[in-house]
């Protein structure tokens, strides 16, 4: 697990340094493992206490346009190399078990996939390539694109923001992310555990 209290003594700079991580975990596939919902949460809580010299809706709008960004590159890397990913050898950066999961997540939500996926550790960086891969036309991606990545990008941290504001939580701020890492998980372990069902009925 990343430790990212390293943010909070980059001061404003952390948003930049924020934004380039969600970029790689949305749009390059060795981002899978960096913990996405966390850091936005983790971003609004400074937007609330240390950082409140940054207006919430411009690290909202840098936000979101990292994520749009990102899910466009994951997108066109599906659709130029698609067939080399799936192919691809396991390593310590990849696993051929993300690019299923994604694959069966695309294929049991469809178009949705793209943006539920935002809110699923690990689906967000894998989706927009099975997206690309089962070639959705591009402009319905961007479309259902543009929602996931508002809701999620904006929604989490004007999440931390507000509940930065209550005193008990920008007191206990390494506590309340830590409980926010485990709370972003129960998706993916959701998504396993019907998996894991399916192939045993099946």
């Amino acid at each position: 697990m990343i430790d990212l209290s390293f943010l909070n003594s980059l001061g404003p700079l952390g948003i930049l340094v924020a934004c380039a991580m969600i970029f790689a975990e949305t749009g390059l596939l060795v981002g899978f493992f960096l913990p996405g919902d966390s850091l936005l949460f983790l971003v609004g809580l400074n937007l609330a206490g240390i950082w409140h010299d940054v207006p919430i809706w411009v690290a909202c709008l840098a936000i979101s346009l990292a994520g749009l960004a990102g899910d466009q590159t994951g997108y066109w890397l599906g659709r130029r190399i698609g067939p080399a990913i799936f192919t691809r050898p396991n390593s310590k950066f990849f696993s051929q078990k993300n690019v299923e999961r994604a694959h069966e997540f695309f294929e049991r939500y469809g178009s949705k996939a793209v943006i539920l996926a935002h809110f699923v550790p690990i689906m967000r960086t894998f989706v927009p390539v099975a997206a690309g891969v089962g070639v959705m036309p591009w402009r319905k991606f961007t479309n259902y694109n543009v929602i996931g990545v508002i809701g999620w990008g904006t929604g989490v941290t004007l999440l931390g923001y507000f509940l930065g504001g209550i005193p008990f939580v920008s007191d206990h701020v390494t506590y309340v992310t830590l409980a926010f890492i485990v709370l972003s998980f129960i998706p993916l372990a959701l998504e396993v555990l019907k998996t894991l069902r399916r192939k045993k009925a099946a």
